[in-house]
């Protein structure tokens, strides 16, 4: 297998591990207030997210920053928390074309901040490299590949629920995120670092 497919893998497993499922659930909470033709808002977000991800691993594996790795695992559930609960009290309003700017640099910085959880294991896939940002470049791909098939999955899901079941936007809306604030409460508790 070629180095470019190696950390691709590894990025597209990172994502899609069903046994570390925090990323889907943010993937899912920053995707489901949206349809197929908020297309290009949704790949703008997972971008910056993804961008926001590559450079927190970058900053960790040059030693720029250092962060408590018990604190970031606790971050990570309370940035999926954050979105979730945005979703539940913007539900029915619509895409906020007003607060785009807002939520782009929400799904950067919540990215930064995933990015930190992954960057112990990076850095010791990648420590006899000499040469980092080629396998990170090659791992972000993966990562934003994944990032699309979930986003897709949720959108086409999405669709099926508001076309085929009737639920209407707001009540879709309301109820995933609802059963992924269910799901984060266990992971705060679990992580929580004080």
């Amino acid at each position: 297998m070629s180095d470019f497919w190696f950390y691709f893998k590894i990025g597209l497993d990172h994502v899609l591990d069903y046994t570390a499922y925090d990323h889907v659930l943010f993937l899912i909470v920053l995707s489901v207030p949206y349809v197929f033709k908020d297309w290009r808002r949704v790949l703008l977000m997972v971008t910056l997210f993804t961008l926001g991800h590559t450079t927190s691993l970058l900053l960790a594996v040059y030693g720029v920053v250092r962060i408590n790795r018990g604190l970031v695992e606790w971050l990570i559930p309370v940035t999926i928390f954050i979105a979730a609960l945005y979703n539940v009290f913007t539900a029915g309003r619509g895409a906020n074309k007003d607060k785009l700017g807002v939520l782009l640099i929400t799904a950067l910085f919540f990215g930064l901040i995933h990015g930190l959880g992954f960057s112990g294991f990076f850095e010791q896939l990648t420590a006899h490299t000499s040469n980092k940002l080629l396998p990170l470049a090659e791992f972000a791909l993966g990562i934003e590949a994944a990032q699309i098939i979930i986003t897709l999955i949720v959108l086409i899901i999405g669709f099926i629920c508001q076309t085929i079941f009737r639920f209407s936007r707001r009540d879709w809306m309301m109820f995933i995120s609802a059963v992924v604030i269910g799901m984060v409460i266990p992971m705060l508790i679990e992580n929580y670092p004080w």
